[in-house]
């Protein structure tokens, strides 16, 4: 098939482009960046410069690629776009990303559309955002929590008017877990090893952790079987923060995190960082294993972790 990775060039399309490539796809991988394409070329793939926010420079990268499928994994949340993390203001931390999010995406269907490609895989989030009620382990049939009333929640919005419009459009959404692999964690890792990444309260908040090249493998399956529907791609233990930050900590070689009082994380880090610790909800890929056949090569973050960080 002929693949065409919008965001072929960030932290996941570096490990995605390649797969595809492996199995015998022809790659057409974009950058923002000029200086990019030579990765691009590395990979696999032919890059092509272009800006996910501009129209007509996403008609013309799709159409010049003649592709059998598009792939969208367009964000802007490493530092050379976001500029340092800030969990406390989501809102201008990833209001790049949430503008690919809602208008890149809709650029690409619409380039889609009159390129008449008829298969689109998009990516999502699930890794401690599902609805706080119930269970602690959420399907693709629980919403996700919107954060209403929060800085985050325009990012959440984001996030599902991306879902709703792919879906509309017959594809396919991969609710990612957290990343972890190469380049995903290096800035929690730093801070994790100045103790600057302390748990809150009890440390009660799931979460959902998806290595880069699962879910790599995962989203070349969802391309390769033209699939629809939305897809939790996430490993086999949603855990709390009080199991995986500690073991994180252990593998980074750092002393154990410390511990902050509800009152003082929402202060200084803000709602999102507060449900994610004490109240967040992760994922079960139970559907993504039975109806993509997909099998994650590091089943949980601890083996993964301590991998990465050997």
């Amino acid at each position: 098939m002929r693949v065409f990775v919008a965001g072929g060039t960030g932290v996941l399309g570096r490990r995605l482009v390649p797969q595809l490539v492996a199995r015998g796809h022809q790659v057409t991988a974009t950058t923002t960046s000029a200086a990019k394409l030579d990765l691009a070329r590395r990979l696999g793939a032919e890059g092509v410069v272009m800006d996910g926010l501009d129209a007509d420079s996403v008609a013309a990268a799709v159409t010049g690629a003649r592709p059998d499928a598009i792939v969208h994994q367009m964000t802007a949340i490493s530092m050379a776009h976001a500029g340092k993390p800030d969990i406390k203001h989501p809102d201008r931390w990833f209001a790049m990303t949430n503008r690919l999010r809602t208008e890149g995406t809709d650029n690409l269907l619409a380039a889609a559309a009159e390129a008449g490609v008829s298969h689109i895989v998009a990516q999502g989030y699930a890794s401690w955002n599902g609805i706080r009620e119930g269970g602690w382990v959420k399907t693709e049939q629980d919403p996700l929590d919107l954060l209403p009333g929060t800085a985050a929640q325009v990012g959440m919005e984001a996030i599902r008017h991306a879902e709703d419009v792919v879906l509309a459009a017959g594809g396919a959404v991969l609710r990612y877990g957290a990343f972890y692999g190469p380049g995903a964690i290096d800035d929690q890792v730093t801070l994790v090893r100045k103790r600057q990444y302390p748990l809150v309260g009890k440390g009660g908040g799931y979460s959902s952790w998806v290595h880069l090249d699962d879910a790599a493998s995962a989203t070349v399956l969802a391309v390769e079987q033209k699939a629809t529907g939305v897809f939790n791609i996430v490993d086999d233990e949603p855990a709390p923060a009080a199991e995986w930050l500690p073991h994180l900590a252990r593998c980074a070689g750092a002393k154990p995190p410390m511990r902050v009082p509800v009152w003082l994380a929402r202060l200084l880090a803000g709602e999102q960082a507060v449900v994610m610790m004490t109240q967040g909800r992760g994922f079960s890929n139970a559907k993504a294993k039975q109806a993509l056949g997909w099998e994650p090569r590091y089943p949980s973050w601890r083996q993964g972790f301590a991998e990465e960080l050997a």
